[in-house]
């Protein structure tokens, strides 16, 4: 059974309160603050962990990952579209950071809607295909160490809360890089959902080393509100996924069952809806210059 390092801390991420280890997931353990109830998996924060995870493997290798994250381009191009019409009740298009960009896809959605766009990700492959395929304004880094002299009316967090190595580091750096009275947009999982909770252990979200923490909407805003945000909305998305990364990740949980043979049986192409009762959306808004 492993252990995590003592150079690596254990304390909560978000209250700084100490937490408890609940149990283990791939030699790594899943512990739970006893103040807030956020879960994270400790890893030691650095840049190197985010290459090492999020490399070509992981988009293209399946697993906790994609099984072809390039083939899902016209899902996530319209998952894009989806939030920029969303967007629109709350606010007007203007200049976007979407975190964790990967291809640029999700980012091409919001740009279709009207929002001027600059994306970030530490694959240098997916953000190789942002800029010379899709024509779009990317680098390869991480948010936690992003650095650049503009700021921005929305920091777009699709599906990347949950992959920071330094969550506090990349929260701060998201509320610096935000305009006064600019917004984020958040989709991430929802470890209180009645699935995650019947599931138990056995929730597909709990895959490290490349998921690091499972919020709820409560632990989310203990995290976003001390940074001087509120919440303007929240909800749950429209999810599609493609038949071959919907059987990748069953398969990926029922290693060694016979019943995986039986999901060779889905076209690798279909769309598939995924039901969203274990995910959920939010928008924050940074309060104004005082």
């Amino acid at each position: 059974m492993s252990s995590v390092s003592a150079a690596v801390s254990t304390a909560c991420p978000i209250c700084g309160q100490e937490s408890r280890a609940l149990f283990e997931k791939h030699t790594y353990w899943i512990h739970e603050c006893g103040q807030c109830h956020h879960r994270f998996a400790p890893v030691e924060p650095t840049p190197e962990h985010a290459a090492q995870i999020y490399d070509d493997d992981y988009f293209h290798s399946g697993g906790a990952g994609y099984p072809d994250y390039l083939g899902e381009a016209d899902m996530l191009i319209a998952h894009g579209r989806r939030y920029g019409k969303l967007l629109r009740s709350y606010m007007q298009p203007g200049t976007v950071l979407d975190v964790g960009a990967a291809a640029g896809f999700v980012l091409k959605g919001l740009t279709e809607t009207g929002w001027q766009g600059t994306g970030i990700d530490p694959n240098p492959s997916m953000v190789h295909h942002a800029r010379d395929v899709l024509g779009l304004d990317a680098a390869v880094g991480t948010l936690e160490d992003f650095q650049t002299p503009r700021t921005f009316d929305l920091v777009s967090m699709v599906q990347v809360v949950a992959h920071f190595y330094d969550l506090r580091k990349a929260f701060a750096r998201a509320a610096a890089l935000t305009k006064p009275s600019g917004y984020w947009l958040i989709e991430t999982w929802n470890k209180d959902s009645f699935v995650a909770r019947a599931l138990g252990e056995n929730w597909h979200e709990y895959s490290p080393p490349s998921v690091l923490h499972w919020f709820s909407p409560d632990s989310l805003h203990d995290a976003v509100v001390p940074l001087g945000f509120r919440r303007v909305a929240q909800g749950r998305p429209e999810k599609w996924l493609n038949g071959a990364h919907a059987k990748s990740l069953v398969q990926y949980k029922l290693e060694g069952s016979p019943l995986r043979a039986l999901l060779n049986l889905i076209p690798d192409g279909l769309p598939i809806p995924y039901p969203t009762f274990d995910l959920f959306w939010a928008i924050y808004q940074k309060a104004p210059t005082p």
